[in-house]
């Protein structure tokens, strides 16, 4: 227990940490996606809310996000721990950084990271709580499409929410291709295949996202 304890607790350890709990969050993602691009059917909101229905009433469903819940909490704090040992490591900044192997998103997971946990909160107060911990839903007085409605009928929301998912895109840009880097997936013949589905998943996942609260703002989706 000891061995298992110290190798997790060593920078390869989080950084193994980081890769699990973030391709099961990326899992997650495309779930999520799913479910709420049933908007785009305009019918509504009659699928999107019988989707979201059976997700928040299924046992299995709700255990699992137990689950995620713990990994999302893995996930920021391993991520805290990282980028507060390289800050140890390199306290005084080189005059002269080369940037020549790295892109200014792999550089700033840490500020992309804080940015996504302030978008994650708002976004869990708008939907999460009132669907998980209130009767607001529950009793039939309103459902979660409507929800949906009244919070992007704001525009200061849905710049925000667009905000949060330019960081999500910039994110998972860096993190997906690490986290099998982390894994030590790395295979000449694979390793591209692996980088092009990380970008188109980095672009696609959270253009939807985004198009969603503006789509309901300017009243596509009604």
């Amino acid at each position: 227990m000891s061995w298992v304890t110290k190798n997790l607790s060593s920078s390869l350890g989080r950084k193994l940490i980081m890769a699990i709990t973030g391709l099961s969050l990326v899992a997650f993602l495309l779930v999520h996606c799913g479910i709420n691009a049933c908007i785009f059917l305009n019918d509504g909101g009659e699928t999107f809310n019988a989707a979201a229905e059976f997700m928040g009433s299924n046992f299995f469903i709700r255990t699992a996000e137990i689950g995620l819940f713990v990994g999302l909490i893995a996930h920021i704090v391993d991520g805290l721990m990282l980028w507060s040992a390289n800050s140890k490591k390199r306290p005084v900044k080189y005059a002269v950084t080369s940037k020549d192997n790295s892109t200014w998103y792999s550089r700033s997971m840490g500020l992309l990271g804080t940015l996504l946990l302030i978008f994650l909160v708002l976004h869990l107060k708008h939907f999460w709580v009132v669907s998980r911990f209130t009767d607001h839903i529950t009793s039939g007085e309103e459902t979660l499409f409507q929800e949906m409605k009244e919070t992007f009928e704001l525009l200061p929301v849905v710049l925000v929410y667009v905000a949060g998912c330019i960081s999500l895109a910039y994110h998972l840009l860096h993190g997906f291709q690490s986290a099998f880097q982390s894994l030590g997936w790395n295979h000449p013949k694979y390793t591209p295949f692996v980088k092009s589905v990380g970008v188109a998943f980095a672009i696609i996942v959270p253009l939807v996202f985004a198009a969603m609260p503006v789509a309901m703002y300017l009243g596509i989706i009604k």
